[in-house]
């Protein structure tokens, strides 16, 4: 490097990220894996002015202290839609940009909310197991419960952001009637907006939840919203583990109060409570909602092209709100 060739950007990376994106982080930018150190405050304590941007994902975040220790830090890129663990506050006090990767991958998080709903509705899992287990040989295909129809059914959507609309649109192909709920109406949604969380799921066969994680939606789906889905009724959830009370949903489940549940992210992942295993009309992924490869692959890039503009020209493709 000579005198006029300016010094690659030093990068810190936060929790493990595809590898590809890792790879590509090593070639443009000085990067150091927080990982990699034996005391992780310590490091920041004693190298944190060198950095200028943070690479993360919705997973792990950065913590305020975390970028206190920072004191030239100017960009956080998050794989992820999800800023929940990231101090919004603390980054915008300081000037910090904080990119994310939004439209990316509402297409994988919708397929992935009806492979919930049709596998919990129709039991496809349960069926599975029943076949493999050698039950269907033995007792016949007479012995296995009946599901539920999912074409023609009411659908109801717990926020109508990019991925909600994207859910909306896949239940067109069901014919489903379909109402959201959401902070306020959006303007120029062709579906019914009801302003009752309790009554959106009274009236719902089937409860999808999308909305934002955070202190905001924390136990949004509570006690009352899950008596008001009722025994026919399934929850499907692809937002947030915060959003739903989860000991009121095992409760709910053991106690037939709701139909079913389909689960693609919990309170305390990787942690699942035990009764959720035992149960048949559950469905549960390990937060893969957006897990393909063309879609994480398209995050990475997503990740990178942000930190490249913003040294480049300081701004990002996406800016998180």
């Amino acid at each position: 490097m000579n005198a006029n060739t300016p010094e690659r950007p030093h990068i810190l990376q936060i929790g493990s990220l595809l590898p590809a994106l890792e790879n590509w982080l090593r070639e443009r930018y000085v990067l150091s894996v927080l990982d990699d150190a034996s005391d992780p405050a310590a490091f920041l304590a004693e190298q944190g002015a060198r950095f200028a941007g943070v690479a993360t994902s919705a997973l792990f975040g950065v913590s305020a202290a975390q970028i206190a220790a920072m004191p030239n830090l100017r960009v956080i890129s998050c794989f992820g839609v999800g800023v929940d663990k990231i101090p919004m506050d603390v980054a915008r006090s300081r000037g910090i940009a904080v990119g994310y990767t939004p439209d990316i991958l509402n297409d994988c998080v919708a397929d992935t909310a009806f492979a919930l709903l049709l596998g919990v509705a129709r039991a496809t899992p349960e069926g599975d197991r029943y076949v493999r287990s050698g039950r269907w040989a033995q007792l016949g295909a007479s012995s296995f419960h009946l599901g539920r129809k999912v074409s023609g059914a009411r659908l109801g959507i717990v926020g109508l952001g990019r991925i909600g609309r994207t859910i909306a649109r896949r239940a067109l192909g069901f014919e489903m009637d379909i109402h959201y709920h959401a902070r306020h109406p959006v303007a120029d949604a062709p579906w019914a907006y009801e302003p009752s969380l309790v009554e959106l799921a009274r009236w719902a066969d089937f409860l999808v939840v999308i909305t934002a994680g955070g202190a905001g939606t924390r136990h949004l789906i509570d006690a009352a919203v899950l008596d008001a889905l009722g025994p026919r009724g399934f929850l499907i959830n692809v937002s947030r583990g915060s959003v739903v009370d989860e000991p009121a949903l095992v409760r709910a489940l053991a106690e037939k109060k709701i139909a079913g549940a389909g689960l693609d992210v919990f309170e305390n992942e990787p942690q699942v409570p035990a009764e959720l295993l035992t149960m048949d009309n559950v469905v549960l992924l390990p937060h893969v909602g957006s897990a393909t490869e063309e879609t994480r692959l398209a995050m990475a890039q997503r990740v990178i092209d942000n930190l490249d503009l913003f040294f480049a020209e300081g701004r990002l493709i996406t800016q998180a709100p």
